[in-house]
Protein backbone atom coordinates (compact mmCIF):
# COMPACT_ATOMS: atom_id res chain seq x y z
CA UNK A 1 0.00 0.00 0.00
CA UNK A 2 1.27 3.50 -0.84
CA UNK A 3 1.41 5.57 2.35
CA UNK A 4 2.22 9.25 2.93
CA UNK A 5 4.06 9.56 6.25
CA UNK A 6 3.59 13.02 7.78
CA UNK A 7 5.55 14.70 10.59
CA UNK A 8 8.43 12.44 9.61
CA UNK A 9 11.66 12.85 11.55
CA UNK A 10 14.94 11.02 11.09
CA UNK A 11 13.99 8.44 13.68
CA UNK A 12 10.72 7.78 11.82
CA UNK A 13 12.69 7.02 8.67
CA UNK A 14 14.97 4.70 10.59
CA UNK A 15 12.43 2.65 12.50
CA UNK A 16 9.68 2.54 9.87
CA UNK A 17 12.17 1.55 7.18
CA UNK A 18 13.55 -1.24 9.36
CA UNK A 19 10.09 -2.61 10.15
CA UNK A 20 9.01 -2.24 6.52
CA UNK A 21 11.54 -4.85 5.40
CA UNK A 22 8.88 -7.36 6.39
CA UNK A 23 5.87 -5.62 4.83
CA UNK A 24 7.24 -3.83 1.74
CA UNK A 25 4.79 -0.93 1.82
CA UNK A 26 5.54 2.06 -0.40
CA UNK A 27 6.35 4.69 2.23
CA UNK A 28 6.91 8.32 1.22
CA UNK A 29 8.10 10.60 4.02
CA UNK A 30 7.02 14.23 4.45
CA UNK A 31 8.53 16.38 7.18
CA UNK A 32 5.58 18.83 7.54
CA UNK A 33 2.70 17.94 9.79
CA UNK A 34 -0.62 17.14 8.19
CA UNK A 35 -3.16 19.96 8.04
CA UNK A 36 -5.39 21.56 5.43
CA UNK A 37 -2.42 23.25 3.75
CA UNK A 38 -0.37 20.06 3.42
CA UNK A 39 -3.18 17.58 2.76
CA UNK A 40 -2.58 17.97 -1.00
CA UNK A 41 0.71 16.11 -0.54
CA UNK A 42 -1.33 12.95 0.09
CA UNK A 43 -3.15 13.03 -3.24
CA UNK A 44 -2.79 9.69 -4.98
CA UNK A 45 -1.92 7.82 -1.77
CA UNK A 46 -4.11 5.07 -0.34
CA UNK A 47 -3.32 6.03 3.23
CA UNK A 48 -1.61 8.49 5.53
CA UNK A 49 0.53 7.75 8.57
CA UNK A 50 0.34 10.49 11.20
CA UNK A 51 1.10 11.54 14.77
CA UNK A 52 -1.02 12.94 17.57
CA UNK A 53 -0.32 16.57 16.63
CA UNK A 54 -1.33 16.20 12.98
CA UNK A 55 -4.72 17.73 12.22
CA UNK A 56 -7.39 15.38 10.91
CA UNK A 57 -10.57 17.40 11.27
CA UNK A 58 -13.49 17.04 8.86
CA UNK A 59 -12.06 19.49 6.31
CA UNK A 60 -8.72 17.67 6.16
CA UNK A 61 -10.38 14.26 5.99
CA UNK A 62 -12.65 15.40 3.15
CA UNK A 63 -9.58 16.59 1.24
CA UNK A 64 -7.80 13.29 1.89
CA UNK A 65 -10.80 11.29 0.77
CA UNK A 66 -11.07 13.29 -2.45
CA UNK A 67 -7.42 12.47 -3.12
CA UNK A 68 -7.94 8.72 -2.71
CA UNK A 69 -7.07 8.15 0.95
CA UNK A 70 -9.06 5.38 2.64
CA UNK A 71 -6.85 4.71 5.67
CA UNK A 72 -5.44 6.84 8.49
CA UNK A 73 -2.72 5.01 10.41
CA UNK A 74 -1.84 6.70 13.68
CA UNK A 75 1.63 5.80 14.91
CA UNK A 76 0.57 6.66 18.45
CA UNK A 77 -2.08 5.69 20.98
CA UNK A 78 -3.96 8.99 21.13
CA UNK A 79 -6.62 9.85 18.56
CA UNK A 80 -8.23 13.02 19.92
CA UNK A 81 -6.83 14.90 16.89
CA UNK A 82 -9.07 12.88 14.54
CA UNK A 83 -12.71 13.67 13.82
CA UNK A 84 -13.81 10.05 14.07
CA UNK A 85 -17.40 10.81 13.09
CA UNK A 86 -16.19 12.49 9.91
CA UNK A 87 -13.90 9.55 9.18
CA UNK A 88 -16.81 7.13 9.61
CA UNK A 89 -19.05 9.27 7.39
CA UNK A 90 -16.39 9.35 4.67
CA UNK A 91 -15.57 5.65 4.84
CA UNK A 92 -12.01 6.23 6.05
CA UNK A 93 -10.68 3.63 8.48
CA UNK A 94 -8.64 4.90 11.42
CA UNK A 95 -6.17 2.58 13.14
CA UNK A 96 -3.78 3.28 15.99
CA UNK A 97 -1.09 1.75 18.19
CA UNK A 98 -2.96 1.16 21.45
CA UNK A 99 0.10 -0.04 23.37
CA UNK A 100 3.76 -0.01 22.43
CA UNK A 101 6.06 0.39 25.43
CA UNK A 102 4.25 1.52 28.55
CA UNK A 103 7.57 1.14 30.35
CA UNK A 104 9.01 3.99 28.27
CA UNK A 105 6.39 6.51 29.39
CA UNK A 106 6.24 5.21 32.96
CA UNK A 107 10.02 5.43 33.38
CA UNK A 108 10.09 8.92 31.89
CA UNK A 109 7.33 9.99 34.29
CA UNK A 110 9.40 8.88 37.28
CA UNK A 111 12.43 10.59 35.74
CA UNK A 112 10.58 13.90 35.40
CA UNK A 113 9.30 13.67 38.95
CA UNK A 114 12.73 12.96 40.41
CA UNK A 115 14.31 15.72 38.32
CA UNK A 116 11.76 18.26 39.53
CA UNK A 117 11.68 17.22 43.18
CA UNK A 118 15.50 17.05 43.49
CA UNK A 119 16.10 20.07 41.22
CA UNK A 120 18.46 18.08 39.03
CA UNK A 121 17.77 20.27 35.99
CA UNK A 122 18.76 23.42 37.89
CA UNK A 123 21.87 21.77 39.30
CA UNK A 124 22.92 20.61 35.81
CA UNK A 125 22.60 24.17 34.48
CA UNK A 126 24.65 25.57 37.38
CA UNK A 127 27.50 23.12 37.00
CA UNK A 128 27.88 24.02 33.34
CA UNK A 129 28.63 27.56 34.56
CA UNK A 130 31.12 26.21 37.13
CA UNK A 131 28.70 27.09 39.93
CA UNK A 132 28.84 24.33 42.53
CA UNK A 133 26.90 26.10 45.28
CA UNK A 134 24.06 24.09 46.80
CA UNK A 135 21.92 26.99 47.98
CA UNK A 136 18.46 26.77 46.42
CA UNK A 137 18.80 23.10 45.51
CA UNK A 138 17.15 21.55 48.55
CA UNK A 139 14.70 18.92 47.40
CA UNK A 140 12.27 16.48 48.98
CA UNK A 141 12.22 12.71 49.33
CA UNK A 142 9.56 10.73 47.54
CA UNK A 143 9.57 8.09 50.29
CA UNK A 144 6.57 8.38 52.58
CA UNK A 145 4.77 11.04 50.57
CA UNK A 146 1.21 10.73 49.28
CA UNK A 147 1.13 10.45 45.49
CA UNK A 148 -1.98 10.25 43.34
CA UNK A 149 -2.14 8.41 40.03
CA UNK A 150 -5.05 9.47 37.81
CA UNK A 151 -5.67 6.64 35.37
CA UNK A 152 -4.29 3.17 36.08
CA UNK A 153 -4.12 1.66 32.64
CA UNK A 154 -0.87 0.03 31.56
CA UNK A 155 1.26 3.16 32.03
CA UNK A 156 -0.42 4.43 35.18
CA UNK A 157 -0.25 0.98 36.77
CA UNK A 158 3.51 0.80 36.18
CA UNK A 159 3.98 4.24 37.73
CA UNK A 160 1.81 3.36 40.73
CA UNK A 161 3.70 0.11 41.27
CA UNK A 162 7.11 1.82 41.07
CA UNK A 163 6.09 4.54 43.51
CA UNK A 164 4.52 2.10 45.95
CA UNK A 165 7.09 -0.71 45.92
CA UNK A 166 10.18 1.10 44.72
CA UNK A 167 9.95 4.35 46.67
CA UNK A 168 7.66 3.45 49.56
CA UNK A 169 5.06 6.10 48.80
CA UNK A 170 1.45 6.06 49.89
CA UNK A 171 -0.30 5.78 46.54
CA UNK A 172 -3.88 6.81 45.86
CA UNK A 173 -5.47 6.08 42.50
CA UNK A 174 -8.50 7.26 40.58
CA UNK A 175 -9.98 5.27 37.72
CA UNK A 176 -13.32 3.86 36.57
CA UNK A 177 -11.85 0.37 36.95
CA UNK A 178 -10.03 -0.90 40.02
CA UNK A 179 -6.80 -2.80 39.29
CA UNK A 180 -6.90 -5.71 41.74
CA UNK A 181 -3.13 -6.24 41.55
CA UNK A 182 -2.50 -2.63 42.54
CA UNK A 183 -5.02 -2.85 45.35
CA UNK A 184 -3.23 -5.96 46.60
CA UNK A 185 0.03 -4.02 47.09
CA UNK A 186 -1.68 -1.22 48.98
CA UNK A 187 -2.72 1.22 46.27
CA UNK A 188 -6.02 2.70 47.43
CA UNK A 189 -8.69 3.83 44.97
CA UNK A 190 -10.51 7.05 45.83
CA UNK A 191 -12.50 9.71 44.00
CA UNK A 192 -10.64 12.28 41.93
CA UNK A 193 -11.74 14.92 44.42
CA UNK A 194 -10.29 13.09 47.44
CA UNK A 195 -7.12 12.35 45.50
CA UNK A 196 -6.48 16.02 44.80
CA UNK A 197 -7.30 17.04 48.35
CA UNK A 198 -4.94 14.50 49.97
CA UNK A 199 -1.99 14.14 47.64
CA UNK A 200 1.36 15.91 47.69
CA UNK A 201 1.97 14.89 44.08
CA UNK A 202 -0.43 13.97 41.27
CA UNK A 203 0.59 12.29 38.02
CA UNK A 204 -1.83 12.12 35.10
CA UNK A 205 -2.21 9.00 32.93
CA UNK A 206 -5.77 9.17 31.65
CA UNK A 207 -6.95 9.66 28.05
CA UNK A 208 -8.30 12.99 26.85
CA UNK A 209 -12.09 12.81 26.66
CA UNK A 210 -14.87 15.36 27.18
CA UNK A 211 -14.98 14.22 30.81
CA UNK A 212 -11.24 14.66 31.41
CA UNK A 213 -10.73 17.87 29.42
CA UNK A 214 -9.31 20.44 31.85
CA UNK A 215 -9.35 17.91 34.66
CA UNK A 216 -6.94 20.28 36.36
CA UNK A 217 -8.64 23.69 36.37
CA UNK A 218 -9.09 26.71 38.60
CA UNK A 219 -11.71 24.98 40.77
CA UNK A 220 -9.77 21.76 41.26
CA UNK A 221 -6.55 23.68 41.98
CA UNK A 222 -8.38 25.66 44.66
CA UNK A 223 -9.55 22.44 46.32
CA UNK A 224 -6.20 20.65 46.00
CA UNK A 225 -3.66 20.32 48.80
CA UNK A 226 -1.59 23.51 48.91
CA UNK A 227 1.81 23.09 47.30
CA UNK A 228 0.66 20.26 45.04
CA UNK A 229 3.15 18.98 42.46
CA UNK A 230 1.66 17.96 39.10
CA UNK A 231 3.21 15.66 36.50
CA UNK A 232 1.61 15.20 33.08
CA UNK A 233 2.93 12.80 30.44
CA UNK A 234 -0.50 12.01 29.01
CA UNK A 235 -2.37 14.74 27.10
CA UNK A 236 -1.84 18.48 27.33
CA UNK A 237 -5.49 19.48 27.51
CA UNK A 238 -5.98 17.58 30.76
CA UNK A 239 -4.68 20.83 32.29
CA UNK A 240 -6.00 24.37 31.89
CA UNK A 241 -2.62 26.07 31.47
CA UNK A 242 -3.90 29.55 32.34
CA UNK A 243 -5.35 28.24 35.60
CA UNK A 244 -2.09 26.38 36.24
CA UNK A 245 -0.10 29.59 35.88
CA UNK A 246 -2.39 31.38 38.35
CA UNK A 247 -1.94 28.47 40.76
CA UNK A 248 1.83 28.75 40.43
CA UNK A 249 1.78 32.52 40.99
CA UNK A 250 -0.28 32.14 44.16
CA UNK A 251 1.75 29.21 45.49
CA UNK A 252 -1.18 26.81 45.34
CA UNK A 253 0.90 24.72 42.94
CA UNK A 254 4.35 23.81 44.26
CA UNK A 255 5.84 22.39 41.09
CA UNK A 256 4.96 21.19 37.60
CA UNK A 257 6.61 18.70 35.23
CA UNK A 258 5.08 18.50 31.76
CA UNK A 259 5.92 16.45 28.69
CA UNK A 260 2.73 17.63 26.97
CA UNK A 261 1.01 20.99 26.51
CA UNK A 262 -2.50 21.82 25.36
CA UNK A 263 -1.32 23.99 22.44
CA UNK A 264 1.75 21.92 21.60
CA UNK A 265 0.80 21.24 17.98
CA UNK A 266 2.42 24.50 16.86
CA UNK A 267 5.52 24.01 18.99
CA UNK A 268 6.61 20.47 19.69
CA UNK A 269 8.63 18.24 17.33
CA UNK A 270 10.17 21.30 15.64
CA UNK A 271 13.37 23.32 16.11
CA UNK A 272 12.19 26.85 16.88
CA UNK A 273 15.44 28.01 18.47
CA UNK A 274 15.96 30.74 15.85
CA UNK A 275 12.35 31.98 16.00
CA UNK A 276 10.25 34.10 18.34
CA UNK A 277 7.65 31.80 19.87
CA UNK A 278 4.32 33.61 19.81
CA UNK A 279 2.56 31.54 22.47
CA UNK A 280 2.58 33.95 25.42
CA UNK A 281 0.98 31.43 27.79
CA UNK A 282 3.66 28.85 27.11
CA UNK A 283 6.43 31.43 27.42
CA UNK A 284 5.03 32.58 30.77
CA UNK A 285 4.97 28.99 31.98
CA UNK A 286 8.67 28.62 31.24
CA UNK A 287 9.58 31.55 33.50
CA UNK A 288 8.80 29.68 36.72
CA UNK A 289 11.78 28.05 38.45
CA UNK A 290 9.59 25.20 39.69
CA UNK A 291 8.35 24.24 36.22
CA UNK A 292 10.03 21.60 34.05
CA UNK A 293 8.89 21.12 30.44
CA UNK A 294 10.03 18.59 27.84
CA UNK A 295 8.83 18.33 24.26
CA UNK A 296 6.61 15.22 24.23
CA UNK A 297 9.46 12.72 24.37
CA UNK A 298 8.24 10.22 26.98
CA UNK A 299 7.68 7.62 24.25
CA UNK A 300 11.08 8.15 22.66
CA UNK A 301 13.05 4.95 23.30
CA UNK A 302 14.54 2.40 20.92
CA UNK A 303 12.12 -0.24 22.14
CA UNK A 304 9.02 1.93 21.88
CA UNK A 305 9.85 3.25 18.40
CA UNK A 306 10.45 -0.26 17.11
CA UNK A 307 7.15 -1.47 18.55
CA UNK A 308 5.26 1.54 17.17
CA UNK A 309 6.67 0.98 13.68
CA UNK A 310 5.89 -2.74 13.71
CA UNK A 311 2.30 -2.28 14.86
CA UNK A 312 1.65 0.64 12.51
CA UNK A 313 2.83 -1.28 9.45
CA UNK A 314 0.95 -4.40 10.54
CA UNK A 315 -2.22 -2.28 10.80
CA UNK A 316 -1.64 -1.06 7.24
CA UNK A 317 -1.05 -4.62 6.03
CA UNK A 318 -4.33 -5.75 7.59
CA UNK A 319 -6.18 -2.94 5.82
CA UNK A 320 -4.52 -3.73 2.50
CA UNK A 321 -5.48 -7.42 2.81
CA UNK A 322 -9.03 -6.58 3.99
CA UNK A 323 -8.42 -8.41 7.26
CA UNK A 324 -10.18 -7.40 10.49
CA UNK A 325 -8.71 -4.18 11.89
CA UNK A 326 -8.20 -5.02 15.56
CA UNK A 327 -6.72 -1.61 16.33
CA UNK A 328 -9.40 0.40 14.57
CA UNK A 329 -11.15 3.27 16.35
CA UNK A 330 -14.54 4.62 15.31
CA UNK A 331 -16.92 7.23 16.65
CA UNK A 332 -19.09 4.46 18.09
CA UNK A 333 -16.27 2.47 19.65
CA UNK A 334 -15.05 5.37 21.77
CA UNK A 335 -18.42 6.54 23.06
CA UNK A 336 -18.63 6.60 26.88
CA UNK A 337 -20.76 3.93 28.56
CA UNK A 338 -24.45 4.69 28.22
CA UNK A 339 -24.09 6.39 24.80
Amino acid sequence: MRIAVFSAKRYDHRFLAAANARFQHDLVFFEPKLDLDTAKLAEGFAGVCVLVNDCLDRAVLEHLKAGGVTLVALRCAGFNNVDLQAADDLGISVVRVPAYSPDAVAEFTIGLLLTLERKIHRAWARVRDDNFALDGLIGRNLHGRVIGVVGTGRIGALVARALRLGFGCEVLASDLTVDAELAAIGVRYVSAEELLERCDIVTLHCPLTPDTHYLINAATIEKAKPGLTIVNTSRGALIDTSALIEGLKRGRIGGVALDVYEQEADLFFADLSDEIVQDDVFQRLLTFPNVLVTGHQAFLTEEALAAIAATTLANIADAEASRPLHNRVTAISVQPAGH
